[in-house]
């Protein structure tokens, strides 16, 4: 055959490379979003605890705050 016309096995090895290099690509991005998804899942986490932290002193403020104010209503009266 002459240069003008591949041939088919020709052609089914060029889309054989492409397919490789497509699947490569492909897996080079599923470990880089794997990557960033297990750092977003760590600040995820860090920031619950310090939710969780932030919570537990607001409660505990609120706590100190109205035992002091019925502490006072009871003994001014």
């Amino acid at each position: 055959m002459n240069e003008e016309h591949p041939t088919l096995e020709s052609r089914v090895a060029k889309i054989e490379g492409i397919l490789e290099e497509m699947r490569s690509r492909l897996n080079h991005l599923e470990s880089s979003f794997e990557h960033r998804m297990g750092r977003l899942e760590d600040r995820i986490g860090r920031l619950e605890d310090r939710l969780q932290s932030n919570f537990r002193w607001t409660v505990a403020i609120i706590i100190t705050m109205w035992v002091t104010i019925i502490l006072a209503i009871l003994l001014a009266g």
